[in-house]
């Protein structure tokens, strides 16, 4: 690419955030155009801070999906949501992700509010799912949140359909600051692939067992070889917190197992475009969630 193309270049991190399940993951999937964050019907998925990169004309927007900010109680938890306030204070821009079908203001998303306010930050707000609210609710929910004084702007956007977008990514690309980009140009995430994998993984375990898993499980990519045809072996561990956890992971017959297994080993496929020969274990390991190698890993801050 030519220096005279590069000139009037912008580019900036914006911090997506929200109450847990409002919808960050898949609104940063689509940001992108690739999948790169994990997105299930349970809260709390995401742990680390998810960087997804965007090209908007010359725009390039580094998105950070952030762990959904709520009240923690146990150490991975405060590492999570302290991960999500680091973000908001790094960034440039914030957007804050709300689900209409919640009703009105909750708890998790006020203490978001609070928190923007003490940091004297303006943000953006972002309704979300607006294919499943009427109208009238819609603007009332805009008027209740416009009240709060935080918000610059707001957006009604549908973050599964795409509806409304582009015109968010337009804005948020518009406030970059000038400067050079800070990632090639193809480039989709800075999370190591061996990272995704996991959470590609981890995901299949969430929309797999459902209720019957608390969240007590982590996955780990062990090993990674790449061989001469383009093909790549990916072993993983599936670390479980007891051993009857183990046996729910695995399945009657290891069933469940294989199915995780068939079901991961199909996103990555699509995923890196290349054939993949992915081998799961699960192992016991009894309070994992204390481990600080773990935190390290999803840049997470151990002592939070």
């Amino acid at each position: 690419m030519s220096d005279k193309s590069k000139t009037g270049r912008r580019c900036g991190f914006v911090a997506l955030v929200g109450a847990p399940n409002a919808g960050k993951s898949t609104l940063l999937n689509r940001m992108v155009g690739a999948k790169i964050s994990i997105v299930t019907h349970k809260v709390q998925t995401t742990r680390a801070r998810v960087r997804g990169i965007a090209i908007e004309g010359q725009s390039q927007i580094v998105f950070i999906d952030t762990p959904g900010i709520f009240t923690p109680k146990k150490r991975l938890e405060r590492a999570m949501v302290a991960a999500a306030w680091n973000a908001i204070d790094d960034a440039e821009e914030v957007v804050v992700l709300y689900d209409t079908t919640r009703g009105g203001i909750d708890a998790d998303t006020r203490l978001i509010l609070e928190g923007l306010k003490q940091r004297g930050r303006q943000a953006l707000l972002a309704l979300n799912k607006i294919d499943a609210v009427k109208r009238e609710r819609l603007l009332a929910l805009a008027a209740e949140f416009e009240a709060v004084g935080v918000f610059s702007r707001i957006f009604m956007i549908s973050a599964l359909s795409g509806d409304g977008i582009d015109d968010l990514r337009g804005h948020l690309a518009a406030q970059m600051p000038p400067g050079p980009w800070h990632f090639p140009e193809d480039q989709v995430s800075d999370m190591p692939m061996r990272l995704i994998a996991a959470e590609v993984t981890r995901e299949k375990l969430f929309l797999r067992l459902h209720q019957e898993l608390p969240y007590s499980l982590t996955v780990e990519t062990e090993d990674w070889q790449e061989f001469d045809n383009g093909s790549v072996r990916i072993a993983q561990v599936i670390y479980v917190g007891r051993d009857s956890h183990k046996g729910i992971c695995l399945g009657k017959g290891g069933a469940t197992i294989k199915a995780v297994r068939e079901a991961a080993q199909k996103d990555l496929e699509v995923m890196m475009e290349r054939a993949v020969h992915l081998f799961l274990h699960v192992k016991v390991r009894e309070k994992w969630s204390e481990d600080a190698a773990h935190y390290r890993a999803w840049g997470l801050d151990f002592e939070a």
